[in-house]
């Protein structure tokens, strides 16, 4: 497991941004950013913990009847907030389902634009994002000296965690270390 302000030799593909408490603004204060890809030209995740109020039907119709609960959209960072991405586990090691693209593990990338029907029972578990966390080449690598994200292993239930307001502490309170303290930072550090 990786600290905040430590830089790993290697690229964090399929690992976990745990926002530290001193990072702020709407979007990271206390998000969980799921790793997508992760190479020297930059970095893409998404935000895994920030439900929006918008169901999936609203923007893609007959999808919600899939998605993992709760049924709505979510916020994936920032970037390209007009787009849709549709996260997936795909049970077991075989090839590729029609419409999805695994990147690592059971964690692919689903074709929106692929019939809900094709898809829908290769799925263990898939997630809309709205959206994406980006970096240019080195600004991770950046926040990560600044301090500003610790990096853990994720585990398979943490794309689709059904409680993603408490997935920051639950991701914090499961490690072996000193970092499980920090789950109990206060949300507002002057009121300690």
């Amino acid at each position: 497991m990786w600290k905040a302000g430590v830089v790993s030799p290697t690229f964090h593909t399929g690992r976990l941004l745990v926002a530290t408490p001193a990072v702020g603004g709407d979007i990271f204060v206390r998000s969980v950013i799921l790793v997508l890809h992760h190479d020297e030209s930059g970095a893409q995740g998404v935000v895994l913990n920030k439900p929006l109020s918008a169901e999936v039907d609203s923007v893609l119709p007959g999808w919600q009847v899939v998605v993992t609960a709760p049924p709505v959209l979510f916020q994936g960072g920032p970037v390209s907030m007009t787009s849709a991405l549709g996260l997936v586990t795909v049970p077991g090691d075989e090839s590729e389902p029609l419409g999805v693209k695994r990147l690592f593990g059971s964690i692919g990338l689903v074709d929106l634009d692929t019939p809900m029907p094709v898809v829908a029972a290769e799925l263990a578990g898939m997630r809309i994002f709205a959206g994406y966390a980006g970096w240019t080449e080195g600004q991770l690598e950046s926040e990560i000296r600044r301090g500003d994200w610790y990096i853990v292993d994720a585990e398979a239930r943490d794309p689709f965690a059904s409680e993603p307001h408490v997935l920051w502490r639950e991701v914090l309170r499961r490690q072996r270390d000193s970092l499980a303290f920090v789950a109990n930072f206060p949300d507002d550090p002057s009121m300690n």
